[in-house]
């Protein structure tokens, strides 16, 4: 078949299709669009039309049962590209050692850094390339993926083109971060002196090969101050990269300092407040919260109600990394933390597809809407509520990623 060719999808018993909603702030569920006995239809990797009226001379792939199709969902901050397990470090954290403790003593990132560098860039790509079947199967379609447990050019190159390669080999979309300001490693003089090596021999390469269009931070005691984390951001910004932050998550002030930038998205805000909100809302900076995290520390979640009150458009990610977040599972995530926050179905939709999308600034997807890509996931009921409400275990039948139905490899195995 022809990348042009037409092609109709359905008959879907409700088409949910998340466009018209407000960019910012609160969403009741009556303002979500529900179609229902709709086809979509698409062309090469677009969606040309959402009909209910189907096409005697286009292809058809015939939905036979009752089945709900949503935007493809957008995890906007992972890591899964790394090295080795970090099941010790879980379970002294359960058994009540703090995270930060648990760093110190050789554990926590630098713990993943040893096993990521020892790790070969085929090693890495190919660890990918599974989780990137999980997340294909649990119906995401565009994910962000950050660099961040080499911490030398190196190694930070080797985890960039593995991030590289899996996306040439994987259909996922894949927006690439670079996170070498993760931590400081251990051969470094100081934080000072690490952060001017990243920015001099480190960036200009990410950029000429086009290794990643995006830069990250740690903004937190034990990683990087905020004086520290300003001067590293504007030389980036400087460069031409899009600016997040991971701010918050133990202490107050990296979220002010996002707003100070006008950085694309600051995630974490674990400890944010109205204050905080407020500021993020006059910069136009996304908040994504990652409920992930917070499940995995045993931390109380974000407050993610009180930033939608205050404006902001409200992102969620996994934040699936093999140390604070080893869980992945974006849908399961979102539906704990919006039952938690009391947050509306159409909110949490929202979080984890349109607005998601545009932490990423990716215009081009998160809705079922005519010239979007062509990322649908098709679940097995004809209630659209049904799915958030079993928080997770309800699973997709299809996925459909840039017009394609994906098929994985091998999605039954777990990849630690």
């Amino acid at each position: 078949m022809s990348s042009n060719t037409l092609l109709q999808i359905g008959p879907f018993t409700q088409v949910l299709t998340l466009s018209g909603l407000p960019k910012a702030g609160p969403i009741t569920d009556e303002a979500l669009q529900v179609i229902e006995n709709a086809w979509i239809v698409v062309q090469g990797t677009q969606i040309t039309d959402i009909t209910t009226t189907p096409a005697r001379d286009i292809p058809t792939d015939n939905i036979t049962t009752p089945a709900v199709a949503t935007p493809g969902l957008v995890d906007a901050h992972t890591h899964i590209c790394f090295g080795g397990s970090r099941a010790r470090d879980y379970a002294l954290r359960v058994a009540g050692t703090p995270y930060q403790e648990i760093a110190a003593r050789g554990g926590g990132i630098l713990d993943t850094l040893r096993q990521t560098r020892a790790a070969t860039e085929d090693e890495l790509r190919d660890g990918m390339l599974k989780r990137l079947d999980l997340l294909a199967a649990q119906g995401i379609t565009t994910v962000e993926v950050k660099s961040g447990y080499g911490l030398n050019v190196d190694d930070e190159l080797k985890m960039l083109r593995a991030i590289q390669g899996a996306a040439a080999d994987h259909p996922l979309a894949i927006a690439a971060t670079c996170l070498a300001a993760h931590m400081m490693p251990p051969e470094a003089a100081n934080h000072d002196a690490y952060l001017e090596y990243i920015k001099q021999e480190l960036l200009p390469i990410v950029l000429n090969e086009n290794l990643a269009s995006r830069v990250d931070i740690f903004v937190e005691q034990g990683a990087f101050s905020i004086d520290q984390a300003r001067s590293y951001l504007s030389h980036a910004k400087k460069m031409g990269f899009a600016l997040t932050v991971h701010a918050d998550q133990f202490s107050r002030g990296g979220a002010l300092l996002a707003a100070e930038l006008g950085c694309l998205s600051v995630d974490h805000l674990e400890q944010s407040d109205n204050s905080d909100f407020a500021a993020l809302q006059r910069s136009g900076t996304i908040p994504v919260m990652l409920p992930g995290a917070t499940l995995g520390l045993g931390m109380p979640f974000p407050h993610a109600r009180k930033a939608l009150d205050a404006g902001l458009p409200l992102a969620i990610a996994s934040d699936w990394n093999p140390g604070s977040a080893p869980m992945g599972q974006l849908l399961t995530q979102a539906a704990l933390l919006g039952a938690a926050e009391t947050l509306t179905m159409a909110e949490t939709w929202a979080a984890i597809t349109q607005r998601a999308a545009r932490a990423l600034d990716l215009k081009d997807r998160g809705m079922l809407l005519s010239g979007q890509r062509a990322d649908l996931v098709v679940w097995p009921t004809g209630d659209w509520r049904e799915i958030l409400y079993h928080q997770g275990a309800m699973t997709p039948s299809m996925t459909f990623v840039g017009g394609k139905k994906f098929a994985g490899r091998n999605v039954l195995e777990r990849a630690l």
